[in-house]
């Protein structure tokens, strides 16, 4: 059994490792080409936190969970993958990040926002690294973490109530967004304010739409939100 996991888990590894140079090449390209400049900071330092992050997580993901590594990377496939949520997906996880960059780069090459003082640029990075923080421990925590909402009974998918889980029922989505709360501070543009109200309203959506189905499709979800009573954030939804 445990050599399957092992040789199956390979080829995703793989994988992973391939989209984690990609992801290098392709943020770093679109940032500083909008920006026009190598010289940037801000750019350099959220290139670093992102692929920290992303490397760190999906490390800890492949030890501890590794056919987690193989449902995230074919759940966009699958047959009884939520269709509102294929749409939901690349807006919150690639487009708007893109056009976010692309503003970004924009707004430091022609000063279209007035500067961020420097102490809450590097607040806001902090709240950056919490909140990635937080997605990771959900992500690490819950080896039903796909990338696509649906019930996994193929992999005997039951409720997780544990670490961040007993805190608030969706705790990836309130890490993800107090990442994209900060990041308009961090990078000192306004313009990027945009992309993150859209983006926040997806992933409210994502989040009502998610915990709809898990109430009506998973056996003790319902039981669950009785003991933990809130989606994201603590005495608020």
């Amino acid at each position: 059994m445990t050599h399957k996991t092992d040789s199956g888990s390979r080829p995703i590894a793989a994988r992973m490792v391939i989209r984690f140079v990609f992801t290098a090449v392709f943020s770093l390209s679109i940032l500083f080409v909008a920006a026009g400049t190598l010289k940037w900071w801000v750019g350099w330092v959220y290139v670093a936190v992102t692929l920290a992050v992303l490397g760190v997580s999906r490390v800890l993901m492949i030890r501890k969970n590794p056919d987690l590594a193989i449902e995230r990377a074919q759940a966009g496939a699958q047959e009884d993958t939520k269709s509102w949520d294929r749409a939901l997906v690349p807006a919150i996880s690639i487009y708007g990040p893109i056009v976010s960059w692309i503003l970004a780069g924009l707004d430091y090459r022609f000063g279209w926002s007035p500067p961020f003082p420097l102490s809450i640029q590097l607040g806001a990075l902090l709240v950056l690294v919490v909140g990635s923080s937080i997605s990771t421990w959900a992500m690490v925590e819950n080896r039903f973490f796909s990338s696509h909402v649906r019930i996994q009974t193929d992999r005997g998918h039951s409720v997780v109530d544990t670490g961040p889980y007993r805190i608030v029922r969706h705790p990836g989505y309130t890490g993800g967004l107090l990442s994209w709360v900060a990041a308009p501070f961090f990078f000192g543009s306004w313009w990027v304010a945009v992309p993150t109200l859209l983006v926040i309203t997806a992933t409210l959506a994502r989040t009502a739409l998610e915990d709809r189905t898990l109430q009506e499709e998973l056996p003790g979800y319902r039981e669950y939100t009785q003991r933990v009573r809130h989606r994201l954030l603590p005495g608020v939804w």
